[in-house]
């Protein structure tokens, strides 16, 4: 009967298993638990921090005001992004509890009348570096986004919204030719996620310039880098790797066999050392940025691991670390703090999304 226990226990391990992964798995459930968080800040005007350079005292004026298409969500680029998530669920999801209340939202602030005052905004005085360059990297996830979703809605909000992708994108085309050198830092200003980002947006709209220059920039910044500090990682308030999102990003840059090469040299020790982040106030708008880099992480090591394919030993060890970090803190994300509710979703979607 030994054979019996044992195909017993293996259907047991198979069974567990396929349960653990149901829990990392984008349900219509979870879509719904994800939309509503969006969905309650997105029409919330404060709090709210704004990155605005006064010209004067007629630019004291509210947040709704000067953005009134992303004034929601404690900050423009939170807005944005909390955007792209709602798109995102509605697209995989359209049969979701929530559908109709998405709809209505992105009619409402994506009209071409808002557009047009965001649009304004960009070409006043002292705004080259609004956002610069998470938010524009958000925005064209955004567009892209619509771009390629065959939905007539869709089409209408991507129509609405291309001035300001266009906008955007050329601000990415005048700023990275002047960028001598990388950001590698764990939170918004890091170069690299912002490049992956903004390198969908061009593949999907076909601009082939931006793209050059994305894949250009990616390779003279981050060809030659060896032995990446990973040791270092995590800072107190890191939402990114700053090591995995570099990876991640040249994943898409390199051919298979030269990543992998690259991937040795730059960390020769993955998967080694890492652990989920420790979050120990999820109160604290700075220490729940770390619930942000577990899930961030965890898209990334999968996608370094695909990009490495089944056959490398280090891609199985890889995937077991991206779920490790992914379940460390998407029980968290409805935390009852709006410090992490206004945004983490977003990134809890997209790594969802990409598995």
């Amino acid at each position: 009967m030994g054979w019996v226990r044992s195909a017993l226990l293996g259907m047991a391990a198979v069974a567990a298993l396929s349960a653990q992964q149901a829990e990392l798995a984008l349900t219509d459930a979870a879509a719904d638990r994800f939309a509503a968080l969006a969905l309650r800040c997105v029409r919330q005007e404060y709090p709210n921090k704004l990155d605005h350079v006064m010209n004067g005292g007629g630019e004291v004026k509210s947040p709704r005001d000067l953005h009134p298409a992303f004034y929601g969500c404690f900050d423009w680029h939170s807005s944005v992004h909390g955007h792209w998530m709602l798109v995102r669920l509605l697209r995989e999801h359209p049969g979701m509890v929530r559908a109709a209340e998405i709809r209505q939202v992105l009619d409402e602030n994506l009209a071409p009348e808002r557009m047009a005052v965001e649009v304004a905004y960009l070409g006043q005085e002292n705004r080259r570096s609004f956002e610069r360059t998470y938010g524009w990297a958000w925005l064209l996830k955004l567009s892209a986004e619509l771009r390629t979703w065959d939905d007539p809605s869709a089409q209408r909000w991507a129509a609405a919204l291309q001035p300001l992708a266009e906008a955007l994108a050329g601000q990415f085309k005048a700023f990275l030719p002047k960028q001598t050198y990388p950001i590698r830092t764990g939170v918004h200003p890091n170069t690299a996620f912002s490049l992956d980002l903004a390198l969908d947006y061009a593949r999907a709209a076909k601009d082939a310039a931006l793209e050059a220059l994305i894949l250009d920039r990616a390779r003279t910044w981050f060809g030659r880098d060896r032995q990446g500090p990973v040791a270092w990682e995590p800072g107190g308030e890191d939402f990114l790797s700053p090591c995995l999102e570099e990876a991640a990003l040249m994943s898409r840059v390199l051919p298979a066999p030269t990543y992998r090469r690259w991937l040795g040299g730059f960390l020769p020790g993955l998967p080694k050392g890492l652990v989920p982040a420790v979050v120990s106030d999820r109160t604290d708008p700075k220490i729940v940025h770390l619930d942000g880099l577990n899930l961030s992480r965890a898209r990334a090591l999968r996608r370094i691991a695909l990009a490495l394919g089944p056959a490398d030993p280090r891609a199985a060890a890889l995937i077991r670390l991206a779920d490790q970090h992914a379940r460390a803190s998407l029980p968290h994300l409805a935390s009852g703090s709006y410090e992490g509710e206004h945004w983490l979703a977003t990134f809890a979607v997209r790594m969802l999304s990409e598995r």
